[in-house]
């Protein structure tokens, strides 16, 4: 039996988010049916991460146990062919040690989320980003996300569906940037933590718009945060502008035989 960790990027739009569900296709159950058709084995896909319907992957990294002999190269080949038209592409696979884990030997999780900031409707980057219209301050959007870092209670900013047994989290980073992109403003969001609740990133997001819009002061940030209330939250940013960026290891636990 060999461990094969896996890294590929998806669009999130036709899917029920990454974990197999009961009710829609799932970025799992596709590729767990494209792995049968390369090995004839029911594998198991383990992920670094679970991501909610509509959100996005840039280096999603999941690993499977396969018995069937297969240099990495030919697996990524094989397994591209099979997954095909799906939004989903493997660029790169590598085989790991037998106690490497994608979600347990994670230290770190790194997401972005978009807002294009500007009044006309999307229409090349529809289900890409977040549109929002009117003007942002993502100078006080950035102050006041300060709030969030370090360990906090985030009862406030996780859903109720979510299935975390303690909601403290330590938030490593949150900085807010506007740029010029290929559609007009943005505002980029990066995240980075160990791990994050349910909703977290969206739920950060969706009330730091509303302190960029002067909705919101600054310091209701903070204040919402240590309400630990999910009554106290203004708004949950929808899934389409959420990013899954990468899964951090420490580097000895580093996939080996990389393609």
């Amino acid at each position: 039996m060999t461990r094969f960790a896996l890294t590929y990027e998806f669009d999130g739009t036709p899917f029920q988010g990454l974990q197999r569900q009961k009710h829609g296709p799932s970025v799992q159950q596709t590729i767990e049916e494209a792995l049968f058709k390369v090995t004839g084995e029911d594998v198991t896909l383990h992920s670094s991460g679970r991501t909610d319907t509509g959100v996005h992957a840039m280096a999603m990294r999941s690993h499977v146990d396969i018995a069937k002999p297969f240099t990495p190269f030919r697996l990524m080949e094989a397994l591209n062919a099979h997954l095909r038209p799906n939004p989903i592409g493997v660029n790169a696979c590598q085989i790991v040690s037998d106690d490497w884990h994608s979600r347990f030997s994670c230290i770190g999780r790194r997401y972005l989320y978009r807002i294009v900031n500007r009044r006309a409707p999307l229409a090349l980057a529809k289900n890409r980003a977040w549109q929002v219209a009117p003007e942002l301050d993502a100078g006080a959007m950035h102050r006041a996300a300060q709030s969030f870092i370090g360990q906090h209670d985030f009862t406030t900013f996780r859903s109720t569906m979510c299935q975390a047994k303690d909601p403290v989290k330590t938030l490593d980073r949150l900085d807010v940037v506007e740029t010029e992109g290929l559609f007009g403003t943005e505002i980029h969001f990066h995240v980075a933590a160990r791990s994050f609740l349910h909703h977290q990133v969206r739920s950060m997001v969706g009330c730091l718009r509303l302190v960029g819009q002067g909705t919101w002061r600054e310091q209701q940030i903070a204040e919402a945060l240590a309400a630990r209330d999910r009554q106290a939250l203004g708004l949950n940013a929808p899934p389409h502008g959420l990013y899954f960026v990468e899964a951090l290891y420490p580097e000895p636990e580093q996939p080996r035989d990389n393609v």
